[in-house]
């Protein structure tokens, strides 16, 4: 499927998000280092958690939501608060006055509109592209995603340090440009509401509201073999999670100052943090040009294998990043931190989209996405951990984890097939 064969809704978002996340990505991979040298790492890991507990409810709050409201409702009021949010953000980091609290309750506010955004985000693919090429149209969004994880961190590493409150508010005014898009030319996709006396009925105490939001979700709490996809998610989460925290830290700590190319008689030098931003650019680039490659080779083989060997990359490349300090050796460390990620990431949302039934897709995505926001409530803990084990055990448990959430999608499609069996 072509991109000029796309919905409308679909093109404006792959433009419109773009631009957002090229902004985003220009500071959030500096923000652990930030928090780290603000409040030290036992704190900031402590804050970082404490921002994801939060986002975690709003996550399943806004998938009931875009089920409930529609996806334009959503997508518009998120982007409305994260342009408000940004403006508080840029004041916390102004001339005039510089708080590094509130600059993470800004941060933090971030996420829980970034929750409320994406299960309507991805419901919105489901809902106006057929089956056979959701997997594709994914992958294409993801490759967008990654260009901007390239030049993001290329351009925060020249702006985040000396020029964070112009970046701040040019985020405030392309997250308030995305709003008037999504007013204007999207379009609502969702289902016929199916308790519009919910919806319409103001009397409606809020605890029944919340409440009846949690019932929902047992519905799909029932499901073993969802629950089991999302705690395998969890798990391997930890890996790939750490690239903007204990790698971030192992980086800028443990890498020294080295010569990287000589040339002419001239070295190019570089610390952890501009190595950093390189390796951050480096994975971008491979997942931007190789996405839609590698989706298209995936879909080729069983989704078993191709969950369990990912886990055993990204095992493999938490060992790696643990054990060397060579640039030239940490850019191999992440290229095969790439290869994990790149096995999966067109297949695992056609995988969620067929598991959810159409008048229950917002809560199913919202509820998948908990891999990435549990996942992130817990990845922080990796950074005090290491004053305890040391960065290279750290790395080591990371490890472990990836390995036994392999095992869990073992689990899963083994129950899945067994099912599937019975069934016919």
């Amino acid at each position: 499927m072509r991109i000029r064969e796309w919905d409308r809704n679909l093109k404006i978002r792959l433009f419109g998000e773009g631009m957002m996340n090229i902004l985003f990505w220009m500071f959030f991979p500096f923000m652990a280092i930030y928090f780290s040298d603000s409040f030290g790492k036992g704190m900031a890991g402590l804050l970082l958690v404490l921002s994801q507990v939060v986002a975690v409810i709003a996550n399943l709050v806004g998938g009931y939501c875009a089920d409930q409201y529609g996806r334009k409702q959503m997508m518009f009021l998120s982007a409305v608060g994260q342009g408000l949010t940004f403006i508080v953000f840029a004041f916390a980091n102004s001339p005039w006055f510089d708080s590094p609290m509130l600059t993470f309750i800004s941060f933090s506010i971030l996420g829980i509109f970034g929750s409320l955004y994406w299960p309507a985000s991805h419901a919105m693919v489901a809902d106006v592209v057929e089956e056979k090429d959701r997997n594709t149209v994914f992958a294409v969004f993801y490759t967008a995603l990654n260009i901007s994880v390239v030049v993001g961190p290329i351009l925060g590493g020249l702006f985040f340090f000396q020029h964070r409150f112009s970046l701040l508010l040019i985020a405030a005014l392309v997250s308030f440009s995305l709003a008037v898009l999504i007013a204007i030319f999207i379009r609502e996709t969702a289902p016929e509401k199916r308790n519009k006396s919910l919806v319409t009925d103001s009397s409606t105490k809020w605890t029944k509201f919340i409440w009846t939001q949690l019932q929902d979700y047992r519905v799909i709490a029932k499901d073993k073999i969802f629950l089991l996809f999302i705690l395998a998610g969890v798990l391997v989460a930890q890996t790939f999670m750490q690239l903007d925290l204990l790698i971030a830290v192992y980086l800028s700590e443990k890498v020294p100052e080295q010569a990287v190319l000589n040339f002419l008689g001239t070295s190019v030098i570089a610390d952890g943090n501009r190595i950093f931003s390189w390796l951050i650019s480096e994975n971008g680039l491979l997942v931007a040009l190789l996405t839609v490659y590698m989706t298209s080779k995936m879909n080729q083989f069983r989704e078993r294998n191709v969950f369990i060997i990912s886990c055993l990359i990204y095992a493999v490349s938490m060992i790696l990043f643990g054990n060397v300090t060579s640039v030239w050796l940490l850019v191999i460390a992440m290229f095969v931190f790439t290869m994990g990620e790149l096995m999966v990431v067109g297949i695992q949302e056609g995988f969620v989209s067929r598991l959810a039934p159409e008048h229950m897709r917002g809560q199913y995505f919202a509820a998948a996405s908990l891999r990435f926001t549990i996942g992130r409530t817990l990845a922080p803990a990796a950074i005090p951990l290491t004053a305890i084990l040391g960065f290279q055990w750290t790395f080591y448990v990371i490890s472990f984890l990836a390995v036994s959430a392999g095992f869990l999608y073992y689990v899963m499609f083994s129950m899945s097939d067994k099912l599937a069996f019975n069934r016919s």
